[in-house]
C-alpha cells in the first residue's frame, strides 16, 4: 500500500499499488505534456528569430552583391564605350582612306578607259586587216584546191579509163583461154614479177614451183630466203587461183584455205599466201592485203598487184627477228651437239652393257660347269669314303673272325678242329 497526502486538506490516505501507479502516470503525463509545450514554444521562438536574422543577413548580402555588380557593369560599360569610340574612329579613318583611294582609282580608270578605247580600236583595225589577209589566202587556197581537184579528176579519169582498158583486155584474154591456161597465166605473171627483182632484191632467195607430191598434194610456189651465213629466216607457201568470168560454178577464196594450210604445214613453211582473182567484187579482198589468220594461222589473201608487197612486208618483219633466229640456230646446233654426245654415250653404254651381259653369261656358265664338276667330285669323294668305310668294316670283321666263332653252332666243325688240336 502507498500513502498519499492531499495538498488541499492535508489528509493522508492509502492507495493500492495499481491506483498509485495510475495517479503517478497521470501526474507524469501532464507534466510531460506541459514540458513539451514549453519546449515547443521556445523552439518556435528561436526558429522565428533565426529565420528573421537569416533573412536580414541574406538581404544585406544581396544588396551588397547588387551594388558590386552595378559597379562592375558601370565599369565594363565605360570600357565598352571607350572601345566603341576607338573602333568608330578607326572606321572613320579607314572610310576616309577608302574614299581617297576610290577617287584615285576613278581617275586612273578614266585614264585607262581612254587608253583601252584606243587599244581596242587599234586591235580591231589589226583584226580587220588580218581577216582580209586570211580571206585572200583562203581564196588563193581555194583556187589551188580547185586546180588540184581538177587535176586529180583528170588523173583518176585517165586511171579509170586505163583500168577499164585493162579489164577489157583481161576479159578478152580470159575469153580466149582455157581454164588451165587461166591458172597458169597467173602463176607465170607472179613468177615473172619475182624474176624481175630476183637479182637485185632477192639474191639469197629460193622461189620455185612446188613439185613434191609425196604427201598427196602440193602448192604452186615455195619461197624461202636465207641469211648470208645460211640461216633460213622466212618461208612462204604460195597458191595462185584464177577462173574465167563465164565459169558457171564460181569458187570462193575460203574454199582453198584448208588445203593451203595443209600444204604449208607439210612443206614446213612459216606463212601461207593465196594470190587470187576470185570474188572480184568482194571489197574485203580488193582493199589490199587481207589477213585471214583468224581462220588459219599466218595466212594472207592478196590480189596479183600485191604479190611483191606481201613478200616485202613479211620479209622485212622476218629480218627484224633474224638476230633471234641466229641465236635460236646456235642453241639448236648446241642441242644437236649435246644430242650427238648423248647418243655416243648411250651407244657406248649399250655396247658395254651387251659385252658385260655376254661376259656375265659366259662367266655364269663357267661357274655352273665348275659347280657341276664340284658336285660330281663330291659324289665321287662320297663314294670313295663309303668304299673305305666298307673296307674298314670288312677288315674289322676279318680281324674278329676266330676258330671259336667259326665252330660255334657247328658241332662237325668243332669236332674236326678238336681232332687237329689233339694231334698237335
Amino acid at each position: 500500500m502507498q500513502e498519499i497526502k492531499c495538498p488541499k486538506c492535508g489528509e493522508v490516505f492509502q492507495v493500492d499499488e495499481s491506483g498509485y501507479a495510475a495517479i503517478v502516470k497521470q501526474v507524469r503525463d501532464k507534466e510531460f505534456e506541459k514540458e513539451i509545450l514549453e519546449r515547443q514554444n521556445v523552439y518556435q521562438t528561436e526558429k522565428d528569430s533565426a529565420v528573421k536574422i537569416a533573412v536580414t543577413k541574406i538581404e544585406s548580402e544581396k544588396d551588397k552583391e547588387i551594388s558590386e555588380l552595378r559597379a562592375i557593369l558601370k565599369t565594363e560599360k565605360a570600357e565598352k564605350q571607350l572601345e566603341i569610340d576607338k573602333i568608330a574612329s578607326a572606321k572613320d579613318k579607314q572610310l576616309a582612306e577608302k574614299e581617297l583611294e576610290i577617287s584615285r582609282l576613278k581617275g586612273e580608270l578614266e585614264l585607262n578607259k581612254t587608253s583601252t578605247d584606243l587599244a581596242v580600236k587599234n586591235a580591231v583595225q589589226e583584226k580587220e586587216t588580218t581577216i582580209l589577209e586570211l580571206q585572200s589566202q583562203i581564196k588563193l587556197k581555194n583556187n589551188e584546191w580547185e586546180l588540184k581537184e581538177k587535176s586529180l579528176c583528170e588523173k583518176h579519169a585517165d586511171e579509170i579509163k586505163r583500168r577499164e582498158d585493162e579489164i577489157a583486155y583481161y576479159k578478152d584474154f580470159k575469153a580466149r583461154q582455157s581454164t588451165k591456161m587461166i591458172g597458169e597465166s597467173l602463176e607465170q605473171h607472179c613468177e615473172t614479177e619475182f624474176n624481175k627483182l630476183r637479182a637485185t632484191a632477192f639474191q639469197n632467195a629460193y622461189f620455185e614451183k612446188d613439185n613434191d607430191i609425196k604427201t598427196g598434194s602440193k602448192g604452186d610456189f615455195i619461197y624461202r630466203e636465207f641469211s648470208d651465213d645460211g640461216v633460213e629466216f622466212i618461208s612462204i607457201m604460195f597458191e595462185m587461183k584464177n577462173e574465167m568470168d563465164t565459169t558457171a560454178t564460181k569458187h570462193k577464196n575460203e574454199d582453198f584455205f584448208k588445203e593451203l594450210d595443209k600444204d604449208r604445214k607439210e612443206k614446213n613453211c612459216e606463212y601461207a599466201v593465196l594470190v587470187t582473182m576470185l570474188e572480184a567484187d568482194n571489197e574485203y579482198y580488193n582493199s589490199g592485203i587481207a589477213d585471214v589468220s583468224y581462220k588459219y594461222p599466218k595466212m594472207y589473201v592478196v590480189r596479183p598487184q600485191f604479190f611483191i608487197p606481201i613478200i616485202t612486208v613479211l620479209r622485212n618483219a622476218a629480218l627484224n627477228s633474224l638476230q633471234y633466229r641466229h641465236e635460236l640456230e646456235l642453241v639448236r646446233n648446241q642441242n644437236i651437239d649435246i644430242t650427238h654426245f648423248e647418243d655416243d654415250i648411250n651407244d657406248f653404254k649399250d655396247k658395254f652393257s651387251r659385252n658385260f651381259r655376254l661376259a656375265s653369261e659366259k662367266f655364269q656358265k663357267a661357274i655352273d660347269e665348275i659347280d657341276k664338276t664340284i658336285d660330281h667330285l663330291q659324289k665321287t669323294k662320297e663314294a670313295l669314303l663309303s668304299s673305305e668305310n666298307n673296307l674298314r668294316l670288312a677288315n674289322n670283321k676279318a680281324e674278329d673272325l676266330t676258330i671259336k666263332r667259326l665252330t660255334k653252332g657247328n658241332p662237325t666243325m668243332a669236332e674236326k678242329f678238336a681232332e687237329l688240336e689233339s694231334k698237335k
